[in-house]
C-alpha cells in the first residue's frame, strides 16, 4: 500500500513538471461560412496545420499549439469585431482571417489597436494611409500579379485580347495589363461578368460571335468551374481558342473532360506540387480532410486549394516565430480598455524576420510593410496528360521557360498535326481538283480527284493526319465586300468551318492579313525575260546602228538637198561675192565662198556639230545656217 501511494506521488509530480515546463500558446481564427458549407476549407486548414505542428516536436519542442474559433456570416462586420474581442480576452498571440473585406476592415482596427498581429492569406489591395502596422499577408503581393499577368500575355505575343473580368477587384489585378496597350501593339477589350449571376453564356455567346479567340478570365475558381463547363456548351473548347486564368486555382479544378479538346488553357499556380514534401502533405490533407468538397465547386476530390495552402503555411509562420519569442507571455486584452499587447512588437518583429519553405514555395516577408513580394508562380498549361507547368515567374527576376517546355518549343509545328482529322475545304478546279468519274456511287474522299488532292494525300501520309475533303459550300474562292466581310474557302477559313484550304487559291496581299498561307506549290503570272548580250567586239560600222540603214539614207539625202539649196541661195545673193584682193578695191575678180563643195561640207558640219571656219555674208543664208544648225543638235 505505501509502495502504490508512493508511486503514485511521483507520477503526479512528473506530470506535473512535465506541464510546468511544457508552454501553451493559442491562437485565433475567424472564419466565415458559407450555406453550401458548415464549415470553410480555411478552417479545415488551419486545424490541420495546428495538428501538424504538434505532432512535430521538433519544430515547437516545448510548446503546445492550440486555437480558438469562431465563426461568423458574411458581410458581418460587428459580429467579427465582437468575436475578435472575445478571442482576445482569452489572450492570442495572433488572429487568423476573416476573409471579406467589410470584417477584415473591423478586425484589423482592433488588432492595430491592441498591437495584435493580424494574418492574412487573401488577396487585398493595400490601404492608402498605411497605417496597418500590424498586418501581414501570405497572399502574393497584387502589383506583383499584375505584372506576371503581363509577363505571360506579352510572351504569348498576342495582339488582341479580350479581358472578363467578376469584380471591381479585378481591374486592380489587371491593373498593368490595362495600360499595355500604350507600349505594346495591344488591343484590349474589357467585359464583366453580371454580379450574382453564374450564367455568363449571353456574354459568351457575343464573344463567340465577334471571333474572339484569345480571353483572359479573372474570377474566383468557383465562377472558373463554371464558365468551363459553359464554355464547353458552346462549342468552344477547340484549339482555336486560348484561355487564361488568373486564379491561382486553375490546378485544383477538375479538367478531365477538356484534356483531349485540343483547348489551349494557362493559369498560375502557387503550389510546387512537384515537390515531394509538398505532395506529401497534401496526400495527408485528401486522408485527414474532416469532409470533401461539394460537387458543385469543380474542385478534384480530396485537393486543396491555394487559400488553404496559404492558411497552412502561415501556421507554420507562427510556430517559426515563436521559437525565437522567449520569455514571451500572452496576457489577456480587453477591447475596451485600449491598453495594447506589450509584446505585440517584438512578436510582429520576429514574424516578419521569420522564413519558412512552405507548400506555396519559399516564404519571405517585407519587414516594411509585411507583405509577400518574392515568390515564384509556376505557369501551367492543359496537355493531354493534364496540367503541366512550362514556366516559372518569379517577382524579380520574371519568366523563366522549363526544359521541357522549351524542347516542345523547339519541335517540329507539324509534329502537333498527329492523330487528328482535319476538315478541308476546296473547289472544283481542274486538273486540281475533280470530280471523279466512276459507276459505282463514291463517297466521302473517293468522290474528288487531281493534283491537290495527290498533294493532300502525301502530306498526311508524312505528318499522319487524317482529313475529310468538302466543297466549298458557296463555290467561291474567297472575296471580300465593301463592307469588309468575306466568302468562299477564306470565310469558311476565318469561321472555322474548315481547318485547311488545298485549292488553286492565289495568295494576295488582302488574304494574307486574315488567314495564313503555306509556301506556294505552283507559280504564276507574266514574268520579263531578257537575253544576255553577247560579249563580241565591236565592228567598223557598229556606230550606224542606233539608227536603221533607211534612216541614215533620208539623212543623207537632207543633207545633200540643203546643201545645193544653201549653194543656190549663196549664187543668188549679191552680197556673198566678194573681192578677194582687199589692197586693190579696181580689181574686177569677185569670189564666193559657198562652192559646192563647200556648202555640202558645211551640212555635214552641222549634222556633226563641227565648227565652220567661214561667216555668212548674207541674212538669208544666216538664218538658213543657224537652223540647220539647230536641227543639227
Amino acid at each position: 500500500m505505501e509502495d502504490t501511494k508512493r508511486l503514485s506521488f511521483h507520477l503526479l509530480l512528473a506530470a506535473q513538471l512535465c506541464l510546468s515546463s511544457t508552454q501553451v500558446l493559442r491562437i485565433g481564427g475567424i472564419f466565415e461560412t458559407r450555406e453550401s458549407e458548415l464549415v470553410s476549407m480555411d478552417e479545415l486548414a488551419f486545424k490541420f496545420a495546428v495538428n501538424n505542428i504538434n505532432r512535430n516536436k521538433s519544430l515547437m519542442p516545448n510548446t503546445t499549439l492550440t486555437y480558438d474559433i469562431q465563426r461568423i456570416n458574411l458581410f458581418d462586420g460587428f459580429e467579427a469585431s465582437r468575436r475578435v474581442c472575445d478571442q482576445l480576452a482569452l489572450g492570442v498571440v495572433a488572429v487568423f482571417g476573416p476573409s471579406h473585406s467589410s470584417s477584415v476592415s473591423a478586425v484589423q482596427s482592433i488588432c492595430n489597436a491592441l498591437e495584435v498581429p493580424h494574418i492574412q492569406t487573401r488577396w487585398k489591395h493595400p490601404s492608402v494611409d498605411n497605417k496597418d502596422t500590424f498586418f501581414i499577408n501570405l497572399y502574393p503581393e497584387y502589383t506583383a500579379i499584375a505584372r506576371a499577368i503581363l509577363d505571360v500575355v506579352t510572351f504569348f505575343k498576342w495582339r488582341k485580347l479580350t479581358v472578363v473580368y467578376e469584380d471591381g477587384t479585378g481591374l486592380m489585378r489587371l491593373q498593368e495589363l490595362i495600360k499595355a496597350p500604350a507600349k505594346f501593339n495591344l488591343k484590349i477589350k474589357i467585359r464583366q461578368l453580371t454580379p450574382g449571376n453564374q450564367d455568363a453564356r449571353p456574354l459568351l455567346k457575343e464573344l463567340k460571335k465577334d471571333k474572339e479567340f484569345f480571353i483572359l478570365f479573372d474570377c474566383s475558381y468557383r465562377m472558373a468551374a463554371e464558365l468551363l463547363k459553359q464554355l464547353s456548351s458552346m462549342g468552344m473548347m477547340t484549339e482555336y481558342y486560348h484561355f487564361f486564368f488568373t486564379t491561382l486555382d486553375l490546378f485544383a479544378l477538375d479538367l478531365e473532360p477538356f484534356r483531349y479538346s485540343g483547348v489551349n488553357m494557362t493559369g498560375f499556380r502557387l503550389l510546387n506540387v512537384d515537390d515531394p514534401r509538398v505532395a506529401s502533405t497534401m496526400d495527408k490533407w485528401a486522408t485527414e480532410r474532416l469532409q470533401g468538397p461539394k460537387q458543385e465547386s469543380g474542385l478534384v476530390d480530396g485537393i486543396m486549394t491555394t487559400d488553404a495552402a496559404l492558411m497552412y503555411d502561415a501556421v507554420f509562420m507562427v510556430a517559426v516565430a515563436s521559437q525565437r519569442a522567449t520569455q514571451m507571455t500572452v496576457s489577456s486584452l480587453q477591447c475596451h480598455r485600449h491598453k495594447p499587447w506589450r509584446f505585440g512588437p517584438r512578436f510582429m518583429n520576429l514574424f516578419k524576420e521569420a522564413q519558412w519553405d512552405g507548400l506555396t514555395g519559399h516564404i519571405v516577408l517585407n519587414k516594411t510593410d509585411g507583405l509577400r513580394r518574392d515568390f515564384d508562380l509556376d505557369i501551367i498549361s492543359l496537355k493531354e496528360d493534364g496540367t503541366s507547368r512550362i514556366a516559372v515567374w518569379n517577382s524579380y527576376r520574371g519568366m523563366n521557360l522549363t526544359e521541357k517546355s522549351k524542347r516542345e518549343n523547339n519541335n517540329n509545328v507539324t509534329d502537333s498535326l498527329a492523330n487528328r482529322t482535319l476538315i478541308v475545304t476546296t473547289i472544283l478546279e481542274n486538273p486540281y481538283v475533280m470530280q471523279r468519274k466512276s459507276d459505282k456511287e463514291l463517297i466521302g474522299n473517293d468522290r474528288f480527284e487531281g493534283y491537290c488532292l495527290d498533294l493532300l494525300k502525301e502530306l498526311s501520309n508524312i505528318l499522319g493526319f487524317t482529313y475529310e475533303v468538302r466543297l466549298v459550300g458557296d463555290g467561291k474562292y474567297g472575296a471580300q465586300n465593301d463592307k469588309g466581310e468575306w466568302n468562299g474557302m477564306v470565310r469558311e477559313l476565318i469561321d472555322h468551318v474548315a481547318d485547311l484550304a488545298v485549292a488553286p487559291l492565289t495568295i494576295t496581299y488582302v488574304r494574307e492579313k486574315v488567314i495564313d498561307f503555306s509556301k506556294p506549290f505552283m507559280t504564276l503570272g507574266i514574268s520579263i525575260l531578257y537575253r544576255k548580250p553577247n560579249g563580241t567586239n565591236p565592228g567598223v560600222f557598229s556606230f550606224l546602228n542606233p539608227l536603221s540603214p533607211d534612216i541614215w539614207m533620208y539623212v543623207l539625202l537632207a543633207c545633200t538637198g540643203v546643201s545645193c539649196v544653201l549653194f543656190v541661195i549663196a549664187r543668188f545673193t549679191p552680197y556673198e561675192w566678194y573681192n578677194p584682193h582687199q589692197c586693190n578695191p579696181s580689181s574686177t575678180l569677185i569670189q564666193n565662198n559657198f562652192t559646192l563643195l563647200n556648202s555640202f561640207w558645211f551640212g555635214v558640219g552641222a549634222l556633226m556639230r563641227q565648227a565652220w571656219m567661214q561667216s555668212s555674208l548674207t541674212a538669208t543664208v544666216a538664218c538658213k545656217s543657224i537652223m540647220l544648225n539647230f536641227m543639227g543638235t
